[in-house]
């Protein structure tokens, strides 16, 4: 389904829903917040439908849920497109990892309603609203019949509503990380919702997600050598990856252009250049490799399987640089020293959570644009000036000086 097409019936279909939900709450009393639990908390359950660089961000938010509720299952809703992140990350066991098939509207509603019946089944006893803006995510925590309830509201600001029936509710917070403001979900839940509590669980950003992907050493030379026998120039020199595509949202993406005068230069150095992404990315990077007209420039989309081969991939590389999105948080994951370009978000909200990140981000008066309130629609009309205009001779002379340090530690070293 269309990302426009969600966000007409997030916007016409779900607010009434949540109006009406929110009334119902207040005739039936369970507006309120319980006192305390007649049992212990055994089902958690945390909603994310977002991007999947969304659940390396929440990793701080799920160390501190099993600190708090060291006995309870902890659960996830999320896209089925997203599943295979949170395997990957071993968020939870398998089996309870729910998910919701958006590709129509038909799947949308069937799968809803699958997943709606098996979480009252268990039951949840404490339920956790990640989205922002999405109001099917907050009527899905009132549908789950959880009695603690946290999500996020804009309390006495405009816009981003979402009904009443949140009982520990939340004020959006757009001045701080979105891994802090997941961590405060937690927080919300001892009876002390903000704005009354002035405390947090975290008062730092953390400058690690706390989440990681192992890989035995057989694993990563049968990668290596399969990599090298696909692509024998990349066997004896650096390779560099780029991250050109833009995903659901283009107004994220530098400029082509600058990735193809990049791509031109690194390889004039003697380096390897790796364009990767999905399928749908291969006429972008095939456009590139033929501005940079160079043998070491490679066109990898599509080359990966699965995200665990994508990590196994950064293992291979020396740098990656990124538009803002999912590549960029997986990087964090790994030893792969990244370069991240924002504009349209901010890395002050969404900046990835590593020492080895380098974020570029001009901080132009109309930036960032796309935020909770305007359900990331942005008002430049693809002209991104913001990243137009970090310039390719910068960004150049930044991947010199990194690629001519050593190489960062392994994860974990001592």
């Amino acid at each position: 389904m269309k990302l426009q097409t969600q966000r007409r019936i997030d916007r016409w279909i779900g607010q009434p829903l949540c109006a009406a939900v929110s009334l119902w709450s207040r005739l039936t009393g369970r507006s309120a917040a319980p006192s305390h639990t007649a049992q212990p908390v055994r089902n958690v359950l945390v909603i994310m439908l977002s991007e999947m660089g969304s659940m390396v961000l929440a990793g701080p938010m799920f160390a501190q849920l099993r600190q708090r509720y060291p006995g309870a299952t902890v659960h996830v809703l999320q896209l089925a497109k997203n599943r295979e992140v949170s395997l990957l990350l071993g968020i939870t066991a398998p089996e309870h990892l729910h998910a919701i098939d958006d590709r129509s509207l038909g799947r949308l509603l069937g799968s809803m309603w699958r997943v709606l019946r098996s979480l009252r089944r268990l039951p949840i006893d404490v339920v956790l609203d990640c989205e922002l803006f999405s109001r099917i995510s907050a009527l899905l925590s009132y549908a789950c019949g959880a009695p603690l309830r946290a999500g996020f509201t804009p309390h006495t600001q405009e816009g981003l509503y979402r009904g009443s029936f949140f009982n520990c509710a939340l004020p959006y917070n757009p001045y701080r990380h979105i891994s802090l403001q997941f961590v405060a979900l937690v927080d919300a839940l001892g009876g002390q919702a903000m704005p009354r509590s002035k405390l947090s669980l975290l008062q730092t950003l953390p400058s690690e997600s706390g989440l990681r992907v192992d890989f035995t050493r057989a694993e990563l030379a049968q990668f290596a050598q399969r990599l090298q026998a696909d692509y024998p120039v990349a066997a004896q020199r650096p390779l560099v990856l780029l991250y050109a595509g833009g995903g659901i949202l283009p107004e994220r993406a530098w400029p082509a252009a600058h990735y193809a005068a990049l791509a031109q230069a690194l390889c004039a150095d003697g380096h390897a250049v790796g364009l990767i992404g999905l399928a749908d990315d291969q006429a972008l990077a095939q456009s590139i490799q033929a501005q940079c007209a160079s043998t070491r420039c490679l066109d990898l989309t599509g080359y990966t399987r699965s995200i665990r081969e994508l990590l196994m991939l950064f293992h291979q590389a020396a740098l990656l640089v990124t538009n803002d999105g999912g590549p960029g948080h997986f990087a964090s994951l790994t030893p792969l020293r990244s370069f991240m370009f924002f504009g349209p978000e901010t890395a002050r909200l969404y900046g990835p959570l590593s020492p080895r990140a380098t974020v570029f981000d001009l901080q132009l008066p109309c930036s960032p644009c796309l935020s909770a309130y305007n359900h990331r629609q942005t008002f430049c009309d693809g002209d991104n000036q913001c990243l137009k205009r970090i310039a390719p001779e910068r960004v150049i002379a930044m991947a010199r000086q990194a690629l001519a340090q050593p190489s960062p530690l392994p994860m974990g070293h001592p």
